[in-house]
């Protein structure tokens, strides 16, 4: 029969990290307050709970390499065109188009806040728990690359298969040759229908000639990533200038 003195040693084979910690402290609150058995039992089990949600969110917050300080209660919806709150708010509540592989595509000048927009998407997406990577569509393509030279593409497009929500940042910036774009083309064909991605982009879709230099492989992409997908043409006026203005404006500075 088990006994008190062997509660630290079997919490601890049952990996109730959170319940070895606390269960004393809660033990006695739970004496002073006439606690019944079962919500004594219900207050542990709640502790552990919580504590293993928390873990897991640090867990997918570092694997997810998102930027920090791109919250979406940050970004300023009032100051552009094209995209709406309620439209995002919508998306990051009703995630059922991450199980089927649909895409979200956010397009427009610099200095809209595309990747604000795209790191905010992910970061609510974290807080249910969905696996999602943030990159530059450079370095990830340039990655892909350095597999494809070892002959290991297919199991690092496998890899990348774990993150339900793949953020391509800039994918306007990835080099015209032709290694770097038929690596882009396969990642966008192997995720369709499979994987969800999210790509910001300032050249609009009649430009991406200038991203994979042929013809026939830029219509394919697009037509993998635009199947299942919501298009979001961001408009405005670029927050970098409008803080350069009000910055010079300040300081009296005339250019």
């Amino acid at each position: 029969m088990a006994n008190v003195q062997s509660l630290p040693i079997l919490l601890k084979e049952l990996r109730l990290s959170a319940i070895a910690k606390e269960w004393e402290a809660l033990a006695q609150k739970a004496v002073s307050q006439e606690w019944e058995p079962e919500l004594f039992l219900a207050e542990l089990c709640e502790l552990e709970a919580n504590h293993r949600h928390e873990s897991r969110l640090k867990r997918l917050l570092k694997e997810s390499k998102l930027p920090v300080g791109k919250q979406l209660h940050q970004y300023n919806f009032d100051e552009v065109e094209g995209v709406t709150s309620l439209q995002i708010k919508q998306k990051v509540s009703q995630i059922d188009w991450l199980r089927q592989g649909h895409n979200i595509l956010l397009f427009g000048a610099s200095g809209l806040g595309k990747t604000h927009l795209a790191c905010a998407i992910g970061y609510s997406l974290l807080e249910k728990a969905v696996r999602v990577k943030f990159s530059t569509s450079t370095a990830i393509v340039q990655e892909l690359q350095r597999a494809k030279e070892t002959l290991g593409l297919n199991d690092a497009l496998r890899k990348l298969d774990k993150y339900e929500l793949l953020i391509l940042d800039d994918i306007g910036y990835v080099k015209k040759t032709d290694s770097e774009s038929q690596v882009l083309f396969e990642l966008i064909a192997h995720r369709y229908e499979r994987g969800s991605l999210l790509i910001t982009s300032n050249q609009a879709f009649s430009e991406w000639d200038n991203i994979f230099g042929d013809n026939m492989m830029t219509v394919a992409a697009i037509d993998r990533l635009v199947h299942h997908s919501n298009i979001y043409q961001i408009q405005g006026e670029s927050y970098r200038k409008k803080q350069a203005m009000k910055l010079n404006s300040n300081t009296g500075q005339v250019n």
